[in-house]
């Protein structure tokens, strides 16, 4: 199998790049193999890239990287009991539409679907809902390639399912996924203004008021903008398109401001207050579940996300929101995005025997300009750690496997279990080896 020199990769963001000395596109599992072999025999390590969306190394290296794009087949699909088997570079856009077309959908997704099957099992893809763990908990069976070139098959009601379930990209690299789905289904989504306190004081009777509620919190106000969507049986009637307020003023303009408060910070409070009144009137649409779970995530941005028990989400945000209040020389953009997932015994899933509320913190990089954002990172980061909070696996973070021991039980299982499948740690880059180390 011969690699590709002098390939560039570059994440979604353009906050992390590398150049690795060779680039694969595998169309076999043969070919993969082969490539395993090279990189045992050369010790060098292989690092599996898909689109490129997390905000982080996770990917990145500079001796071998594959790109599964050519492994992204329909393997198997069972119309009858939901269940679908796909190749790990099968996109999940793709897979939504396949889905449609067979009267079926995935339980669950993300704010995007424009990566691979592979990159989201692998750190934990989780959408919103409080009765709705991650998505990793509908797969069924994962094929494993292992650092050996080993193909194992893991289901229930083996233990280690459980760590491959949620694997970092450690373990293996994987050829095929299982995924129990459900019937296609319609979502009724309403967006509404609130107070954040007012939500929070709350919180329980605005979760379970809908199938899957989240909110967006514009920092510097008082205020959120919450999403609430259920399942229903209503006739389509999507969100109307309006590319005035939607590109012109909801992205360009945005930038564009964005950009100029780089040289006057102080505009940022004017600027989060105005695009929540303006994009805070009450509406309500019927679409297909897929449309209404994506969003656009507009521009290159930096991005923090945790995973706390939901019981520490009035604590954690009333806090930082009195943090701001009380650093008047802060000033950050909107929105924090506010998710809730159900709890999983996944080894190593930040959601692990813990009801979880996420917490996605960014900083936009407008025309990639450049914000400070230390301090807004590391008050984000002890309030992860105040509040017991595990981090997004695709995000950046400062965790070492001393934290980690303490939050997840099983970290030092997988642990072993990372060095007995991989001895010559092939699938281990410097991000990763940063969590393994102390």
């Amino acid at each position: 199998m011969n690699g590709i020199k002098g390939k560039f990769f570059e994440n979604w963001a353009k906050t992390y790049s590398c150049h690795p000395a060779l680039y694969f596109e595998p169309e076999s599992h043969d070919d993969i193999r082969e490539i395993l072999k090279m990189a045992n025999e050369n010790k060098k390590v292989v690092k599996v890239a898909g689109i490129g969306h997390s905000p982080s190394s996770i990917a990145c290296t500079n001796d071998y990287m594959i790109s599964l794009r050519k492994l992204d087949r329909l393997l198997e699909i069972d119309a009858e009991n939901f269940r679908v088997k796909v190749e790990g570079g099968m996109r999940v856009d793709k897979l939504n539409d396949i889905l449609y077309d067979n009267n079926m959908a995935l339980s669950i997704l993300g704010s995007i679907s424009d990566q691979t099957i592979a990159g989201a099992i692998c750190v934990g893809y989780h959408g919103t809902g409080t009765k709705f763990p991650i998505l990793n908990t509908y797969v069924s069976e994962i094929e494993l390639m292992l650092a050996s070139g080993e193909i194992r098959t893991f289901k229930n009601p083996n233990e280690e399912f459980k760590a491959v379930l949620c694997s970092l990209g450690c373990l293996g690299i994987i050829l095929s996924v299982t995924i129990q789905c459900e019937r296609a289904f319609k979502l009724d989504q309403t967006e509404f203004p609130a107070k954040l306190e007012d939500v929070l004081s709350s919180l329980d009777a605005y979760t379970n008021s809908a199938d899957h509620f989240r909110m967006l919190w514009y920092p510097h106000t008082d205020y959120v903008l919450c999403y609430a969507a259920s399942r229903t049986d209503k006739p389509l009637n999507p969100r109307k398109s309006n590319w005035f307020k939607d590109r012109l003023i909801g992205f360009y303009l945005l930038e564009l401001l964005f950009y100029i408060a780089t040289f006057f910070n102080f505009l940022i409070p004017y600027i989060n207050l105005f695009y929540f009144k303006f994009f805070s009137t009450r509406q309500q649409f019927v679409d297909r579940s897929y449309n209404v779970f994506n969003f656009d995530c507009l521009f290159k941005q930096y991005a923090f996300e945790c995973a706390i028990p939901i019981k520490e989400t009035a604590h954690y945000l009333l806090k930082l929101k009195t943090w701001l209040e009380d650093n008047p020389n802060v000033y950050v953009h909107f929105g924090v995005e506010i998710r809730f997932s159900k709890r999983d015994d996944i080894w190593i899933s930040p959601c692990y025997e813990q009801d979880s509320c996420w917490l996605n913190i960014l900083m936009f990089r407008p025309y990639g300009k450049e914000y400070t954002r230390e301090k807004w990172w590391r008050i984000n980061e002890e309030l992860m750690i105040e509040c017991n909070g595990r981090p997004h696996w695709a995000k950046t973070h400062n965790m070492r496997k001393s934290d980690l021991v303490k939050l997840y039980t099983k970290f030092d299982e997988f642990d072993a279990m990372r060095k007995r499948l991989d001895p010559n740690e092939i699938f281990i880059n410097d991000c990763l080896r940063q969590l393994f180390s102390n």
